[in-house]
């Protein structure tokens, strides 16, 4: 069996040690940079988080949970599942605490992984189950760090903070922000709201699950299973249909999202909570309250943008100061740090940082030339990240490379990489394809690259599924 390095213990890093174990690989190590395994769980614990995928999608599809509280399950029963499954399948003793790998070097026909302690191993394969929301996104604001009272990145909360009676400050209306509002602004004296881009609102209810449902549940699996294909079917026909140019699709998101916005009464403020793009353009947030409560009236809409930070809170161009206790940055995650910050060197020393400083490109959003038996799972480039439960893209690229990983076994091969060819049709059939989507409708997004290119998946759940379903060897370099 080959030995495996996985880089991180989060929702993908640990499904990988689950199927590894299941192919009877038991020659793996999960390195995890932090003391608990989690991932984006783990990082980010603000009041009022919430997963925005329905509970009994959002899960392995080998391991329902009848459990869930909620259509929507909260961020801390999502940690507790993953910590229970990855405790159910045996996968904690592989798992490496306190081990960042900081570097990843390329000797013919395995990887040199080196760790912050340096320590130095050698693997024949290297899957990078880095996740794509764990890096903070700092805004460039003046003065921030002349904040007198406390100031903290929504994904670094410091719940030492006592909120009670306190004046709040959110920078950020995207998804986070609109969480972090519903759970603060019923303990915050006021909460001041600073919007740079007003966002599109998908009111999707979050009710509670009754003690007779989870009961039921948990007497019938089928229940279970019924539901779990229920909102996959419903996710990836509607949203992930409407995102890639299903106009009919799009057209019932886009009335939702219209009707949901003439609940705010205040035409001034509707206007100023009215977007100038395309519904699905960014990133659609979905609450069922949002609405309600920037309508609260402790809670204000600030438009002006922010001159600098003071010691008493927040500066507008107007020259109004905004005096605030508390200051929550909901700005969002480097979401294009894949592999960062690890130094990544493949064949001929290669960085991989500069390879994709030039485009992001990934064959099938897996795999770089001249970087053999490396695999970013989870959200590499063109992943269906914008279109599907990131567990669903998971487990079926990992199901995949362990197809790969079953052919050299056959063959008696080492290594395998994609050709640069096969490659670039990739990249090309995916730009051809990327005008029909809702992403190049003209707006500015973490779905697009530097160059304002989108890097997501611009085809539907079918097509990702067939091409998952079997590699073409042919595009591949193997020896």
């Amino acid at each position: 069996m080959p030995r495996v390095a996985i880089i991180g213990a989060g929702m993908t890093g640990i499904l990988a040690g689950i199927r590894l174990l299941q192919a009877g690989n038991r020659n793996f190590t999960i390195f995890e940079k932090a003391d608990r395994l989690g991932g984006t769980w783990r990082e980010n614990t603000y009041p009022g988080l919430t997963c925005d995928v329905p509970s009994h999608l959002y899960r392995y599809s080998f391991e329902p949970n009848p459990d869930w509280s909620q259509f929507q399950a909260p961020g801390a029963e999502i940690l507790d599942y993953f910590k229970r499954v990855a405790e159910k399948f045996g996968v904690t003793q592989y798992i490496r605490y306190s081990a960042e790998v900081t570097k990843l070097r390329y000797r013919s026909p395995q990887w040199l992984l080196e760790t912050k302690s340096g320590i130095e191993e050698r693997f024949d394969v290297v899957l990078a189950a880095t996740g794509f929301l764990h890096h903070p996104k700092y805004p460039d604001i003046e003065g921030r760090d002349t904040f007198a009272g406390e100031c903290f990145h929504t994904a670094r909360w410091n719940h030492g903070v006592s909120l009670e009676g306190k004046r709040v400050g959110i920078v950020g209306t995207g998804s986070t922000a609109v969480q972090v509002l519903a759970g603060v602004v019923d303990r915050a004296a006021h909460v001041d709201i600073f919007q740079r881009t007003a966002q599109w609102v998908w009111p999707v209810p979050n009710p509670p699950y009754s003690e007779e449902e989870k009961a039921a549940f948990r007497s019938d699996p089928t229940l279970l299973e019924k539901s779990y294909w229920k909102y996959h079917h419903y996710f990836t026909s509607t949203f992930g249909e409407a995102v890639i140019g299903n106009k009919a699709q799009l057209d019932a998101i886009e009335s939702s999202c219209h009707e949901y916005l003439q609940s705010v009464r205040d035409p001034v403020l509707r206007g100023k909570l009215t977007p100038d793009y395309k519904v699905g353009c960014k990133r659609l947030v979905m609450s069922h309250r949002f609405y309600d409560d920037i309508q609260k009236p402790n809670v204000a809409l600030v438009t002006e943008s922010i001159a600098r930070i003071e010691p008493r809170g927040v500066r507008t161009v107007d020259g109004r100061l905004h005096e605030l206790d508390v200051i929550a940055l909901a700005t969002g995650f480097e979401a294009h740090a894949y592999t960062a910050p690890i130094d990544v060197r493949g064949v001929d020393a290669v960085a991989l940082d500069s390879v994709w400083n030039q485009s992001l490109e990934a064959y099938r959003s897996m795999a770089v030339p001249g970087f053999p038996n490396l695999f970013v799972l989870g959200g590499g480039p063109h992943s269906p990240i914008g279109n599907f439960s990131v567990i669903v893209i998971s487990e079926a690229q990992i199901d995949y490379v362990l197809k790969l990983l079953g052919h050299l076994a056959e063959t008696g091969k080492r290594t395998i990489e994609p050709t640069r060819e096969a490659t670039r049709r990739f990249v090309e059939d995916v730009r051809a394809a990327m005008p029909s989507t809702v992403w190049a409708s003209g707006c500015s997004s973490w779905y697009l690259d530097k160059q304002g290119n989108p890097i997501v998946w611009p085809w539907g759940f079918e097509r990702f599924r067939s091409e998952m379903s079997a590699p073409r060897l042919e595009d591949y370099r193997i020896a």
